[in-house]
């Protein structure tokens, strides 16, 4: 199984956790950085420096983009789309960029946390890749070749 396959099938895994602001508790609770954050452990084991504090509205803005920095420190930017890449949106403009999900079936769709959803695997339509503002590739395992 290639590293992009195994990084959808640990999202999938989290389909079906409820929604829960700053939780990453597999079949308990998760938002989108606590799935990404879950993801991240299962494959990685402790995350890379501790969450801090962040606000769960997507309406929030300022100068810092705070968690596209952090993106960038821990995950490998690209341009190209791949499933198992983490995107990052900006759902409303002049807003920062606060929502993740994990690309998956060939580009379609891609599974995330949502308020009153929970983990789902939604269609990724025109509307949402439109908010796509950046693409992440997880970290190769120390076993998994670069590409």
């Amino acid at each position: 199984m290639s590293a992009q396959q195994d990084i959808v099938v640990h999202a999938a895994r989290w389909i079906g956790t409820p929604y829960h602001h700053r939780a990453s508790v597999l079949g308990a609770g998760a938002d989108c950085l606590g799935l990404i954050c879950g993801i991240w452990r299962a494959r990685y084991g402790a995350l890379p420096q501790s969450v801090p504090d962040y606000s769960p509205s997507w309406a929030e803005s300022g100068p810092d983009e705070l968690l596209w920095h952090a993106l960038i420190r821990h995950f490998r930017a690209t341009d190209r789309s791949e499933d198992g890449q983490v995107l990052l949106f900006r759902l409303q403009a002049h807003a920062l960029a606060k929502h993740l999900g994990v690309q998956c079936d060939a580009g379609r769709a891609f599974i995330h946390a949502c308020p009153r959803a929970g983990v789902v695997k939604a269609p990724l339509s025109d509307p949402w890749a439109r908010r796509i503002v950046a693409r992440f590739a997880f970290p190769p395992l120390t076993t998994e070749p670069e590409d």
